[in-house]
């Protein structure tokens, strides 16, 4: 007989997130008080530090086009190394 995996509410994340991150609380602490796996809690609390604390949300039209932005100047700097990298190399080689 296979074990069943529970399923948690984004609320209920949040809430025992909150209390290791705003209460300062230890991981292991909250976890034994509320019944989960302290990794399991601990993967929780890491992920609300990855993304700053803030709950998932769709980008606004401003942030949209920053992100557009800022993909266009990475592919172009992205291509100037290359090309860099190349004109190194013929240099290189046409020196010896």
């Amino acid at each position: 007989m296979g074990s069943t995996r529970r399923a948690f509410t984004a609320e209920y994340k949040a809430s025992a997130v909150e209390f290791v991150l705003n209460d300062g609380r230890a991981i292991a602490e909250v976890a034994r008080n509320i019944g989960v796996h302290e990794m399991t809690l601990g993967k929780w609390v890491k992920k609300a530090r990855d993304a700053g604390g803030e709950p998932d949300r769709p980008l606004n039209e401003n942030e949209r086009s920053e992100l557009e932005r800022l993909r266009d100047e990475n592919r172009r700097l992205k291509m100037e190394a290359e090309f860099a990298k190349k004109v190194a190399a013929w240099f290189a080689k046409d020196q010896q």
